[in-house]
């Protein structure tokens, strides 16, 4: 049995999920579900970034203390996991005392030990929206570009993370594949961003500005920055401090997914974290882009934010895990709106796999018929497998469904080629017929079980105990 270990990044707090964590976490959930359909021993981790000065302005905004702020922000995040079906073994919060604590400072004192953090006075230009010093590179007509806000200028003494030590190493790593980033356009973004030189980077806040959060250990006047504080989550969760059994048992991680806005924390400054630590490395990040609401990038201020929440309770999970897995691009940006969510619906889940399935268990009522293996299905089967197999190795989710649906056009081909309607339920041509269809969905329900689990359980549930179902009712 070989280990898998799977983590999303850990989404800052601040305010409620939206639909493109939703996209990450279905993503690496399809990851987790395939290699543990496998065989495969899986660990699958998320979690939530509690800490910093954004959450202490917007818990003071709510007229909460920030612990009480996260509490309930972070159990909608949790609540996720029953909302969209996932099955993560794990959620570590970084305001965890006991879990998380003690392994970020752990690391501390590793870089520290390594001689790969000192004290200097620092002034620049602070972006609360990223929780993150940025440079006058970073900005356009004086803002951030992320968040379209003026960074502050800050001056204080700060400890400093010796990232311009690794940037040789973390290239080299990268160029060989020893740390794969996913798409290949993400890993040329960061080889360019690497060539330009990796700066030293602030690894800490005076405690007197920033309470809330990691102490850092060796020096009770100032607090871990984000670094070390959020980034070490992947670490901590599977027990670098306290737990070297499972520690040594699944890191480094097999796929990190995170999205394209954190490539640099995670391709530059985690790498060379884990290098000074002497920790390996995780063997691939995949990247992957944003989602726009009818194509403008979602915000609070227009009211445009998609809430998971609402699309699970109209739609159910499988409809909108299948939109963000087909209809998006898996490393590129996407768009969603109402009116393609519900014209994919139809089109692809309530006529297409839905209606097959409907028309297969409906014609097999009228006759006590079992999966019959059919040698022309078995070798489109195998033929699909492999393919779709080969697209999820490559993070192409979309293309990894499209082939599965070949199967679903297959199966209505060969109904309308047959007609066992026209035939009769005890003939031999009827069973045979019904027998090979029945083979064909439970093989189909096989292979869409990391994408859509609820279907694929259903699917067998229905084929077992001989009754007909609706799975996707069509929109009208």
């Amino acid at each position: 049995m070989s280990k898998f270990y799977v983590t999303t990044s850990i989404p800052y707090v601040n305010a409620n999920p939206h639909i493109g964590f939703a996209l990450e976490i279905i993503q690496a959930d399809v990851l987790a579900r395939y290699h543990r359909q496998k065989g495969d021993d899986v660990f699958f981790l998320t979690g939530a970034d509690e800490h910093g000065v954004k959450i202490v302005r917007v818990a003071e905004l709510a007229g909460k203390t920030p612990k009480k702020f996260t509490d309930g922000i972070t159990k909608k995040f949790k609540d996720l996991k029953k909302t969209l079906n996932l099955s993560n073994d794990d959620f570590i919060r970084t305001s965890d005392k006991k879990r998380h604590w003690p392994g970020a400072q752990k690391l501390w004192l590793k870089l520290y030990d390594a001689g790969k953090l000192y004290k200097k006075s620092y002034k620049g230009l602070y972006c609360v929206g990223h929780e993150a010093f940025i440079t006058e590179k970073d900005l356009i007509d004086g803002k951030c570009q992320d968040h379209q806000q003026k960074p502050e200028i800050i001056e204080e003494e700060n400890w400093f993370f010796k990232l311009s030590d690794y940037t040789n190493e973390i290239k080299a790593k990268i160029e060989k594949g020893e740390l794969r980033i996913a798409p290949e356009s993400r890993k040329n973004e960061i080889l360019s961003l690497i060539n330009t030189g990796l700066e030293d980077i602030s690894f800490s806040r005076p405690r007197e500005d920033l309470s809330w959060g990691v102490p850092v250990p060796n020096d009770s006047k100032h607090t871990m920055y984000v670094w070390c504080d959020a980034l070490s989550n992947y670490i901590t969760a599977i027990g670098y401090a306290n737990d070297s059994k499972k520690f040594k048992k699944y890191w480094p991680a097999d796929v990190q997914v995170i999205g394209k806005d954190i490539l640099r924390f995670h391709a530059a400054i985690w790498p060379g974290m884990l290098l000074s630590a002497k920790l390996p490395l995780p063997k691939t990040i995949f990247v992957h882009g944003f989602i726009t609401a009818g194509g403008e990038k979602m915000s609070k201020t227009t009211g445009n934010v998609i809430d998971p929440f609402e699309v699970v309770k109209k739609y159910g999970a499988d409809a909108l895990r299948y939109y963000l897995l087909r209809e998006i691009s898996s490393g590129g940006d996407g768009d969603f709106t109402y009116e393609k969510f519900e014209k994919r619906y139809n089109a692809d889940l309530a006529k297409g796999l839905g209606n097959l399935v409907a028309r297969v268990l409906a014609l097999a009522q009228k006759a006590k018929v079992k999966p019959l293996k059919n040698r022309a299905f078995v070798s489109e089967i195998a033929k699909v497998r492999k393919n779709s197999a080969q697209s999820v190795s490559e993070f192409k989710f979309n293309e990894a469904l499209e082939h599965i649906w070949r199967l679903v056009a297959l199966g209505d081909k060969y109904i309308d080629n047959n007609k066992p309607w026209a035939l009769k339920p005890s003939s031999k041509d009827f069973k045979e017929i019904i027998g090979s269809l029945l083979f064909l969905i439970s093989e189909i329900g096989r292979l869409l079980l990391p994408f859509l689990p609820e279907t694929a359980d259903k699917t067998a549930k229905h084929i077992a105990n001989g009754k007909s179902i609706i799975l996707f009712p069509r929109l009208k």
